[in-house]
């Protein structure tokens, strides 16, 4: 293979699919988690884990992750978003289920089409993606429409964390693209998002959390390895590998299997109920993040 890529082939495709299955199933790990963690807590223990596994993989590749001018600002400033991002998914998951995390989660690209709009001269609001905004939109709102027929309101609650969370994210995204653009690697990206958050989550939990343990069980353990080590590490290492060698835009259009799974594995996993309007809000979601995500190249 050489070294770039102009489309994406079946190994590609393949491996933007599963790495979708393994971020769904994140959310199905944070909701497992939760029942023998604190949240913020285990947010803190995922970045420390997978920050400390990115250091070893740089050492041994001799790579540089951390800077020594103004760029170290920006690092501790997309660090504080990443982390404050995980608070507010951590925290959602203790109220709502992972199918609807997911869905609020993944507003994050239409976050993203809106900011872009008025930070990124080159990536104006076209129709099209206008037309996935509104379907987003109208997602969102019978998903939430969906928690009003639960017997807690703090469904609510929990949902509307989920999608702060997703505005978070998207955050991080326009000011990577909007300050720090080419003056980081992937790798130091990573790094600086895992270790300032790593430190930001464990003095929160330290000062908001009076019990971090409430039980340990194999599920949890494993439930907190698997965020730690298969997705905040892993996964993301593979992705960046990925964006490395093919086109992003032609990736991201993929991306949209993620609340696919997500919603899926809810169901199967943790028997959460999928009811005809969360179906329906999922449905409107997805269609709207493949539109505001679809390749400008791609046929139809």
């Amino acid at each position: 293979m050489s070294l770039s890529q102009k489309s994406l082939d079946v190994r590609a495709m393949a491996i933007v699919v599963s790495l979708c299955f393994l971020w769904g199933m994140g959310q199905v790990s944070i909701k497992l988690a939760n029942r023998g963690v604190s949240p913020i807590f285990q947010a803190a223990l995922r970045s420390v884990v997978a920050a400390l596994l990115v250091a070893l993989w740089a050492r041994f590749r001799a790579l540089p992750l951390v800077h020594r001018d103004r760029t170290f600002l920006h690092g501790l400033v997309i660090g504080l978003l990443f982390g404050t991002e995980f608070v507010f998914i951590y925290l959602g998951l203790s109220y709502t289920t992972a199918s609807h995390a997911v869905i609020f989660l993944y507003t994050a690209p239409f976050f993203v089409a809106l900011g872009a709009h008025w930070l990124l001269p080159n990536e104006p609001l076209s129709g099209r993606k206008l037309a996935g905004l509104i379907l987003a939109f109208a997602g969102v709102i019978i998903t939430l429409w969906d928690s009003l027929g639960r017997p807690t309101r703090l469904q609510i609650a929990g949902d509307l964390m989920s999608m702060t969370g997703g505005l978070l994210w998207a955050a991080t995204s326009l000011y990577l693209k909007r300050v720090v653009r080419s003056s980081m690697t992937p790798s130091q990206m990573l790094f600086y998002q895992l270790g300032v958050s790593a430190l930001q989550l464990s003095f929160m939990a330290l000062f908001l959390e009076p019990r971090w343990i409430r039980g340990l069980d194999p599920l949890v353990i494993t439930s907190l390895a698997y965020q730690g080590v298969v997705v905040a590490f892993a996964s993301y290492l593979v992705w960046f590998w990925l964006i490395q060698v093919y086109p992003v835009s032609n990736l991201s259009g993929f991306t949209f299997f993620t609340p696919v799974f997500g919603v899926l594995l809810g169901g199967l996993l943790l028997h959460e109920p999928l009811t005809a309007k969360l179906l329906s809000g999922a449905g409107l979601v997805i269609g709207g993040m493949i539109l505001v995500n679809w390749p400008e190249g791609w046929s139809r």
